[in-house]
């Protein structure tokens, strides 16, 4: 990818070779970032609903030993801003229904992105949605904050989880139209008839 850039091509020649012959590469790497949040937001809530902590005690696996990352609006932002560009530099290597499915997830973390800059800007100024003591989202007026950003990653990852299957078993159109080596099946040749 360096070199990409280095040869002159710029951002958009290195998308287009993400998209190509680095998209599988560029999806795994993407699911393992998204998999590792998305088991931190479960150990949260086994925390709580299985063992039964407090709130301030159920912080993540990663935030037992360091608890500054759960309050972190920083750290909740950067990482809703990682999704999103993450989301938005792998589009180009989707076709056909797999890309209706990763736009359906890219326009949840759209909203998520939008509901953690809320957050973050309440953080930064002190100013708190509604007069609450601590930051809150617009939806978070009606959802407390562990089950909303718990329903919020579950909206993004299960489209994404559809694309990425989508797109590793294309029909003979969306393969035909696909720039990069995802694809595992086999292109179906229909059998011959029996004489």
């Amino acid at each position: 990818m360096a070199n990409v850039l280095e040869q002159g091509g710029g951002l958009r020649s290195a998308v287009r070779t993400l998209n190509t012959r680095y998209h599988k590469a560029g999806l795994a790497f993407y699911l393992f970032i998204v998999v590792a949040h998305w088991a931190e937001h479960v150990a949260q809530a086994v925390q709580i609903w299985v063992l039964g902590w407090s709130l301030p005690e159920a912080r993540g696996v990663l935030g037992v030993p360091f608890p500054w990352l759960v309050t972190s609006e920083w750290m909740h932002y950067g990482y809703a801003l990682i999704m999103l560009v993450g989301l938005v530099l792998l589009l180009p290597g989707f076709t056909g229904r797999a890309r209706t499915w990763w736009k359906i997830s890219l326009g949840v973390q759209v909203w998520h992105h939008l509901e953690h800059l809320l957050l973050l800007l309440q953080a930064l100024s002190g100013a708190n949605l509604a007069g609450r003591a601590a930051p809150t989202s617009i939806i978070q007026l009606l959802v407390p904050r562990v089950e909303l950003h718990l329903f919020y990653n579950a909206l993004v990852f299960a489209p994404m989880v559809v694309a990425m299957y989508l797109h590793r078993r294309p029909s003979a159109t969306e393969r035909a139209a696909m720039r990069c080596a995802c694809a595992t099946v086999p292109e179906r040749r229909p059998v011959a008839e029996a004489a």
